[in-house]
């Protein structure tokens, strides 16, 4: 049967040395992120719309790369799997909350990292005479790396998308012809059994074909290696094709939403100077908005406890959170008695200049 719907054959490595080896798609996302936002960071200060010098925009990014790294590993675990802090390993990296090759981020923690980074960053960096430069208000940092960061949302959201990673919810049962916009993720097998649609018969042949790519192996091994190798083995994935449901690309929704349309939104919102911390503000409402909407359609990771609150997962349970902080500092940024900093689409004298 062929089918309309999308096969994910995507593999998660972009160079590959050995069975679990090699360069990532998912490690490139964060470095494709973290370049961009230096990039616009640089731009930023040397057109005087950023109170970080340009010179020291290499010692910030490297406190923002930190502190996304540590919140959103750290975030992970404490949310999602606190085991990690127990798990330790034969080989390296040995302690299982430093195995991010094995995956485990929270956006939300990553977010929390972030911020502190920030307000260390707005404490300025000593010159080579021991002098104190680059102070700026911590709000105003915030602005610009809240400016920044929908382009390293957007560049893991793709590599959400490569990896089969956060599935979206089910559009047509297996064996069933479905839209031309969905997407068949093998990656499905890793949930439980009671929690797929594929009938008894469709599972014989599933587990026959994880049988062929691992002989003489335990059948977890095999139903393993079938959802995240099968891209390794052309025919067995056409054998597999129409037995794997069509599903929501839900990594695609969110990398438009969270990293497109809010990034456009905050620098809409930026085309004219604005208080600090109404940039970041905005960006915690549209994110946490955005987020919400589209974890309609999404599923958690295979391996996390599903649990709702009033209804909401956990992930949108933050985001109302997000939502709530950010309409709070909106009202605080307004009532503040603070010089508009910035704007991309106005004529005024660099930042770096004033009072000269």
């Amino acid at each position: 049967m062929t089918l309309a719907s999308w096969f994910h054959n995507l593999s998660p490595f972009a160079v590959r040395f050995g069975q679990d080896v090699g360069i990532r798609w998912y490690g490139l996302a964060y470095l494709a992120g973290f370049a961009v936002a230096y990039l616009m960071m640089r731009g930023m200060a040397k057109r005087g719309l950023s109170l970080i010098p340009a010179d020291r925009v290499g010692d910030a990014m490297l406190w923002f790369i930190g502190g996304t790294l540590v919140g959103g590993r750290l975030g992970y675990a404490l949310v999602y799997d606190r085991s990690l802090f127990f798990q330790w390993q034969g080989g390296a990296p040995w302690w299982g909350l430093l195995a991010i090759n094995q995956g485990g981020m929270a956006s939300h923690g990553g977010m929390v990292g972030l911020a502190l980074a920030t307000w260390r960053v707005s404490c300025g960096f000593k010159d080579e005479r021991g002098v104190t430069i680059g102070r700026a208000p911590w709000l105003h940092v915030l602005d610009i790396v809240a400016l920044v960061s929908p382009a390293g949302i957007f560049f893991g959201r793709i590599a959400n998308f490569v990896n089969g990673e956060l599935l979206g919810e089910i559009v047509a049962q297996p064996g069933v012809e479905g839209p031309w916009w969905a997407v068949q993720y093998p990656q499905e097998l890793d949930w439980k059994r009671a929690d797929l649609p594929q009938t008894s018969e469709q599972w014989t042949q599933i587990d026959a074909l994880a049988g062929r790519i691992a002989p003489g192996q335990p059948d977890g091994i095999g139903l393993h290696r079938l959802a995240h190798e099968s891209w390794n083995y052309p025919d067995i994935a056409t054998a597999l094709k129409p037995l794997i449901s069509s599903r929501h690309p839900s990594q695609i929704y969110q990398a438009v939403a969270e990293g497109l349309v809010v990034g456009g939104l905050l620098w809409l919102i930026w085309a004219r100077p604005r208080k600090p911390g109404v940039i970041a503000a905005w960006f915690l409402i549209a994110y946490g908005i955005l987020r919400i909407a589209t974890e309609l359609i999404r599923l958690p990771d295979a391996q996390l406890v599903v649990k709702r609150y009033f209804g909401l997962s956990l992930g949108q349970c933050l985001s109302v959170g997000m939502i709530v902080i950010g309409a709070w500092l909106l009202a605080f940024a307004a009532r503040k008695p603070a010089e508009k900093l910035g704007g991309w689409w106005a004529k005024r004298a660099p930042l770096h200049t004033r009072g000269q």
